[in-house]
């Protein structure tokens, strides 16, 4: 899925404004170069006159701080290095990690986008690349998640 997609999605569902966007990535690394006049061109349209790509490394730090915004920072924990590639995979496990989400939560959030998935093949997308079971998570499930994830945030404001 386009970064951009992903960081539209995630502001959408936990309602946030330009300025907490830069906020939480900053919680990954304060001196991590965002403005709040990046954040406006990454929300833009791709047609629209302004749009600029949202980077992996702006994403990662995103899903970072996202994190440590919704769980706290562990000072005992040696800091994680940033994902060098975003990929949907990563992306899901960011955001399971941010919102504490057992499998349970997980196929009650596909179940309610009414994209419902298998036991195994939802362990498979947090395995190791290099595991013979790994599965890569495809756009439209990772889109599905982001609309069942929504869903249930909104609803629980």
């Amino acid at each position: 899925m386009i970064n951009n997609d992903v960081l539209r999605a995630i502001r959408y569902m936990l309602d946030l404004s330009d300025g907490k966007v830069v906020e939480i990535t900053h919680l990954a690394d304060p001196n991590f170069p965002i403005t709040k006049e990046d954040v406006q061109a990454y929300l833009k349209k791709d047609e629209e006159p302004g749009y600029v790509e949202c980077s992996n490394a702006v994403l990662a730090h995103f899903l970072d701080g996202l994190v440590f915004h919704r769980r706290g920072r562990d000072e005992n924990l040696p800091p994680r290095p940033v994902e060098k590639r975003v990929t949907n995979n990563v992306v899901l496990k960011k955001l399971r990690v941010a919102f504490e989400l057992k499998d349970v939560d997980m196929h009650q959030i596909l179940e309610a986008a009414g994209f419902p998935i298998s036991k195994p093949e939802l362990s498979a997308l947090f395995r190791q690349p290099g595991h013979k079971n790994f599965r890569l998570c495809g756009d439209q499930l990772l889109r599905n998640f982001l609309k069942g994830l929504t869903m249930r945030v909104r609803r629980d404001d």
